[in-house]
């Protein structure tokens, strides 16, 4: 694996690799996870999806290699969102891009998209967040409500707690699905405070976007709901959309997305 390259804004440093050749393929990972993270958790291959591409991988602000402050704004999704085309302009990605993000990355990809659509030759949305929300009880309150138990009990002790949580339904037989954080203690209040605090882009955007895109989600997950997927599959005009199931198919995601990418290159 090469070394990593850096750029900074915003009171962040972000890591990030632009490695390979041919049409470029970036990908961003979810709240407290990284490249590495993901890699481990083997659900989603973004490195075998880069053959004979250029792929742009990078940590998050205040994520994995990545440092932050501790700034409530620097982790909504619309500043992620700028972070990812800083990004692309760091490595010199000057040609529309196949992006995948997963979470808050699909976050990011979406806002970046709305921003500046002709980056973007595609878009793979995978889990996306729970958004546009209304009514009284809100999913997204959990993260205000976390970061508000972080500060209660402390970086250490809320960590053992998370750590002896019940997972999701869908990965109670999977353990190598662990959301251990890779982002320091001091950062993780403001992280899901930004978080918490953010939205899709919308609706009447979303709703002009006109890449091709691709939308997988698993059930059993209240911070990211099917509806959400599939209101952005009514809302994206030729969309694809994937519900899963079980552990087993979400681990066609990659080769789902494979087959994706090559029908856009064969268009």
């Amino acid at each position: 694996m090469s070394d990593d390259r850096y750029f900074t804004r915003d009171g962040a440093t972000i890591a990030y690799q632009y490695t390979g050749s041919g049409t470029p393929l970036g990908y961003a990972h979810g709240v407290f996870l990284s490249r590495d993270a993901v890699r481990r958790m083997e659900l989603f291959d973004f490195d075998t999806l880069s053959a004979d591409r250029g792929l742009l991988t990078f940590d998050q602000r205040g994520h994995g290699q990545s440092t932050g402050r501790p700034v409530v704004a620097d982790y909504t999704f619309a500043n992620v969102a700028l972070d990812l085309l800083g990004v692309l302009d760091a490595a010199g990605v000057d040609e529309p891009i196949d992006f995948a993000g997963s979470s808050w990355g699909a976050a990011a990809a979406l806002h970046a998209a709305v921003i500046e659509p002709a980056r973007f030759r595609s878009l793979v949305l995978i889990i996306p967040p729970v958004a546009w929300e209304d009514g009284p009880v809100q999913a997204q309150q959990w993260y205000s409500d976390t970061a508000d138990e972080i500060e209660r009990l402390g970086g250490p002790a809320w960590r053992k707690a998370w750590a002896d949580a019940d997972p999701l339904p869908i990965f109670a037989d999977y353990p190598k699905f662990d959301l251990t954080p890779e982002v320091p203690d001091e950062l993780l209040p403001s992280v899901l405070r930004g978080i918490g605090q953010s939205d899709l882009p919308p609706q009447e955007l979303v709703g002009e976007l006109r890449m091709p895109t691709l939308i997988m989600t698993w059930e059993t997950d209240p911070l990211h709901p099917a509806e959400t997927a599939q209101r952005l599959h009514e809302l994206i005009p030729g969309s694809q959309l994937h519900i899963a199931a079980s552990v087993p198919e979400i681990q066609t995601w990659t080769a789902r997305t494979a087959k994706f990418l090559s029908l856009r290159e064969r268009s």
